[in-house]
C-alpha cells in the first residue's frame, strides 16, 4: 500500500503545494498513491492526537509512505526521529521528496534506525536526568515536595455528588447501596460522608 501524507499547521495554509509535489513525483516515477491523508494541525501535537497516529497504527512491512518533506512529520527532531525508527522497525518505507530520503530495507535505512533509536533513548534519558535535577535542587533549596504528610486532597471520586447523596440518605438509602450506584465501597461512603459533615 502506497499512502501520501500531507500536513499544513494552520487553516491559512494550503494542501495544494504539497499535493502536487507528491503526484508529480508519483508521475515521474511510476508510482500510485492509494490512500490521502490530510490534516490541517501543529506538527507539536504528538502523532498520537493526528491523524499520522492512526496511519503509523495501520501501515503494515512493506507499505510505502511519501511526504513532501521530513518536517511534515513533526516539529522537532526527537519526534521525528522517533517516527521514523518506529516506521523502519516495522519495515515501513518512507520517501521524502525535499530532503530526498529514502528510508527502507537497504544498510543506510539500518544504520539511520539504529542511530535514530540511540538518539531517542538518550533523548529519554536526558529529560530522566534534568527531572531529577531540578527536584534535587528543589530539595536543596527547601521546597517540600508533594502533598504535605496528613492533607487529604479536597477532590475525591465523589465530589461534586453532595446533594445527591444526602437525597439518597434522606429516602433512607444504606452507605452500602450508595457506593454501587458511584461505584465505590461503602467505605470511600462513609469517609466522604464525615468529611463533608453530611452526617
Amino acid at each position: 500500500m502506497t499512502y501520501g501524507y500531507i500536513r499544513v499547521s494552520t487553516c491559512k495554509q494550503t494542501i495544494d503545494n504539497q499535493r502536487f509535489e507528491i503526484e508529480r513525483f508519483c508521475l515521474k516515477n511510476g508510482i500510485k498513491i492509494e490512500e490521502w491523508i490530510e490534516e490541517t494541525i501543529s506538527g507539536n501535537k504528538s502523532p498520537e492526537k493526528r491523524l499520522l497516529g492512526s496511519l503509523l497504527a495501520e501501515v503494515k512491512p512493506g507499505d510505502l509512505i511519501i511526504c513532501s518533506e521530513l518536517s511534515r512529520l513533526g516539529r522537532s527532531l526527537f519526534m521525528i526521529m522517533s517516527i521514523l525508527n518506529q516506521l523502519m522497525l516495522n519495515d515501513v518505507r518512507i520517501w521524502t521528496i525535499k530532503d530526498n530520503y529514502r528510508l527502507g530495507d537497504n544498510i543506510q535505512s539500518k544504520v539511520l534506525a539504529f542511530a535514530f533509536g540511540l538518539s531517542a533513548e538518550i533523548e529519554r534519558n536526558l529529560i530522566s536526568q534534568r527531572t531529577k535535577e531540578a527536584l534535587a535542587r528543589k530539595r536543596s533549596e527547601g521546597v517540600k515536595l508533594g502533598r504535605p504528610i496528613g492533607r487529604k486532597s479536597s477532590v475525591v471520586k465523589l465530589s461534586g455528588c453532595e446533594q445527591e447523596i444526602k437525597a439518597l440518605l434522606a429516602r433512607h438509602f444504606s452507605k452500602t447501596a450508595i457506593g454501587r450506584i458511584y461505584g465505590v465501597n461503602r467505605m470511600t461512603v462513609d469517609a466522604f460522608l464525615k468529611q463533608r459533615l453530611l452526617i
